[in-house]
């Protein structure tokens, strides 16, 4: 048993002035109840019954069968397939509603409270705070900046990146800083590291590499929960030197691996059944990727921050990559390699066995398919980049 429902905005209406006029039979069965439809009589379902929210046309749809007595033809033929039109004055007024509301929804601008807030930060500093003697003006007002930038980074007016131009563009405007001084940072080889560091790890998660590089590993060395650390241990070192960022490591990468793994072994973040498995797995990778961090020079900002502190001091180094990997290859490869045996003495988890981590890694790889060619250009763009850090 079907019935005919038509479908359509609450402000729609029919007008007298609508361009189609239905029969005083076709009226009347609009004003009944719908009729039944019997399996014998029910012709081929009408394409195009459909609201759309821009238009007030009506047309008929694909889900809807009309019974055979409503499709009987009236005193006048008329097309079938013709849309019925609502009337000019409901149509407008409908799109000058969902124009309103598109152009609520699709605005952004500034919040006009924390901008207003943070720029008072700024100003109050710099022309109501009495100025200490030992500071100079320039100072005074490269603080009363500072302040400013600070408060909306905290209270968000706009955007991170636009405010802190605004910032920048304020101490050129007022002269605080000359625009040599102002974009000298951008000369900086750590600033960029840490602006590739981010292009890396969006590359990595958007491609899917780094799950698939876990995923094998996982496969490889995870039938056991002490070999599953080892797996996802490896796994992260081997990415460190392409993607210097243990935050976009963990968060892009390991922590869903590991959340999913947890949650199949019946371990819960936040109850007493994290023991099991999840707890070792995160405070393992916590572990071992500061030693990740520690085995390349590029796997890690701060690293590149050290480097550039020890040569203001005079210190100079001839291939840093290469230096700063056999100085720190030894303590860092043997913690890699203690650390999560260690961590499985002391903080031992109840789940010692997996068996099914291999088990799920394949299916995974399957729902993955073969490599992609953006994954093939994401290696191909981390061993050049890693190259020419090392030979560069």
């Amino acid at each position: 048993m079907e019935s005919f429902a038509l479908y359509s905005h609450p402000s729609t209406s029919f007008a007298s002035s609508s361009r189609i006029s239905l029969s005083r039979r076709s009226r009347s069965s609009f004003c009944r109840s719908p009729p039944s439809i019997s399996p014998a009589l029910t012709p081929p379902p009408i394409d195009g019954l459909r609201t759309c929210s821009s238009s007030p046309t009506l047309f008929f749809s694909s889900n809807a069968r009309l019974s055979r007595p409503f499709l009987s033809p009236p005193s006048k033929p008329y097309n079938a397939h013709r849309p019925i039109q609502a009337s000019s004055s409901s149509s407008s007024s409908d799109e000058k509603k969902q124009q309103s509301s598109a152009s609520d929804s699709g605005s952004h601008g500034a919040k006009l409270v924390p901008f207003a807030i943070s720029i008072a930060i700024g100003v109050i500093v710099r022309f109501f705070v009495p100025k200490p003697v030992e500071v100079s003006m320039q100072a005074w007002n490269l603080l009363a900046i500072f302040l400013s930038t600070i408060a909306g980074l905290v209270l968000s007016p706009l955007p991170v990146g636009a405010w802190a131009f605004l910032g920048l563009t304020t101490s050129i405007v007022t002269q605080t800083l000359s625009f040599s001084a102002a974009f000298g940072a951008f000369t900086n080889e750590v600033i960029w590291l840490i602006v590739i560091s981010f292009f890396f790890a969006r590359g990595f998660v958007k491609t899917g590499l780094g799950d698939r590089i876990a995923t094998y590993f996982v496969k490889w060395l995870g039938k056991s929960t002490l070999g599953l650390s080892y797996g996802l241990t490896i796994s992260e070192a081997l990415i460190a030197p392409a993607m210097p960022s243990t935050t976009a490591r963990a968060g892009g990468v390991f922590l869903p691996i590991i959340k999913s793994l947890s949650l199949s072994a019946g371990s819960k973040p936040g109850d007493p059944s994290a023991k099991k498995l999840g707890s070792y797995l995160v405070l393992s990778q916590f572990q071992c990727s500061s030693n990740s961090s520690a085995l390349f020079l590029t796997a890690a900002a701060q690293n590149l921050l050290c480097l550039k502190l020890a040569e203001e001091l005079g210190v100079r180094i001839t291939n840093p990559w290469v230096s700063w990997f056999k100085a720190a290859s030894l303590p860092a490869v043997v913690a890699l390699l203690v650390t999560p045996y260690v961590l499985y003495k002391l903080f031992p988890p109840e789940t010692k066995d997996t068996p099914d981590a291999p088990a799920m890694a394949t299916k995974k790889l399957e729902q993955m398919g073969p490599v992609t060619k953006n994954e093939c250009v994401m290696v191909g763009t981390m061993l050049l980049a890693v190259s020419l850090w090392v030979f560069g």
